[in-house]
């Protein structure tokens, strides 16, 4: 297929790059999902789902809480990423975090 690129006006341009921009994205999307088909066949022929393989589903938090603020037991740290501001309030009035551990 050869397109004549030098003959095109700029409105034609900027419509193949659209119809190209779209079909790279189709693309994309089409292989990710064949990927996907892929690693589900594979996990399930070793008796595995695909979630247990990568350790259940992301977006949430992998750790239990350990620690819960005392003036809001719905504040929650589980020990592991930043320090919450009530963890740096707490270990700055002398506290420790055994002080608040759940």
């Amino acid at each position: 297929m050869a397109i004549d690129l030098q003959n095109m006006n700029l409105n034609e341009l900027r419509e193949l790059r659209k119809d190209v921009d779209a079909a790279i994205a189709t693309f994309e999307k089409r292989k990710k999902k064949e990927a996907l088909i892929a690693a589900q066949k594979a996990a399930q022929e070793h008796g595995f789902s695909l979630d247990e393989i990568m350790g259940g589903k992301t977006g949430g938090p992998k750790s239990a809480p350990k620690y819960a603020n005392p003036a809001d037991p719905s504040k929650t740290w589980t020990g592991r990423g930043r320090q919450p501001q009530w963890i740096k309030d707490l270990l700055g009035s002398g506290k420790s975090l055994d002080d608040v551990a759940i």
